[in-house]
Order: structure tokens, then C-alpha cells, then sequence
């Protein structure tokens, strides 16, 4: 299983319309917790340079729909795309993403929109 985007996923991403914020569901299964911790602490650090929050994380209790078992779940807000992919073509950002690979197992992670207020 991946837990990076193909070269078309990565272009689908870059080249959606749309502005305004853009929430990342991270759904993680972990090879190495401590490993993934080390790119957690670091990359938080960008999300905030680049004005986005960690909206909700948590350990998964129970799947009740599906086959997946998830380690840990965490919803990332970004004000925009450009946002996320600025962090994510970034010097540093290349620096730490060794611990994301090493810790991670698989992944899916999804772009998602807010509905607009009523």
C-alpha cells in the first residue's frame, strides 16, 4: 500500500479549484509509533507556519463499518491547498518526511472541503 500520492494524484490535488480552507483526514496504521512521533513534532510545527491547526486527533476504538483498523486518526486544517502543498514541496519539509515513511504501515489520507454556511 502507498502512503505517498502518485504523480496524478499529487497533479489531481494541485490542480483542484477551490479556495478557502481544506481539511486533511489522516486515517494511519503504524510500523514504527516512536518514528512517526519524531515527524508528528516536527510537522505540526510547519502546519503552523503555514496558518493551519490540528482540528482533532485520537486513537481509533473500534471499526464499526469496514476492514480497515486504524492506529490513529487526525483531521489537519489548512487555509488553503496552496497551503498544503507549499509545506509539502518545502526543504524542511523533505527533512522529516524519512520519519513519516519509516513509521507509517499504510495510509489514506483525504482532501475535504467545508459545505458553505447556510
Amino acid at each position: 500500500m502507498a502512503i505517498v500520492p502518485d504523480a496524478d494524484q499529487f497533479t489531481r490535488f494541485a490542480e483542484t479549484a477551490g479556495e478557502g480552507p481544506i481539511a486533511m483526514l489522516n486515517l494511519i496504521k503504524f510500523r514504527d509509533r516512536a518514528e512517526y512521533a519524531s515527524y508528528g513534532a516536527a510537522v505540526l510545527a510547519m502546519v503552523e507556519k503555514q496558518r493551519g491547526r490540528l482540528l482533532w486527533h485520537g486513537e481509533p476504538q473500534q471499526t464499526l463499518i469496514g476492514d480497515e483498523d486504524w492506529d490513529y486518526v487526525a483531521l489537519v486544517e489548512y487555509p488553503s491547498r496552496q497551503a498544503f502543498l507549499d509545506m509539502v514541496t518545502a526543504p524542511e519539509y523533505e527533512q522529516i518526511h524519512q520519519h513519516r515513511e519509516s513509521g507509517i504501515d499504510y495510509t489514506t489520507l483525504i482532501a475535504c472541503r467545508p459545505f458553505p454556511t447556510p
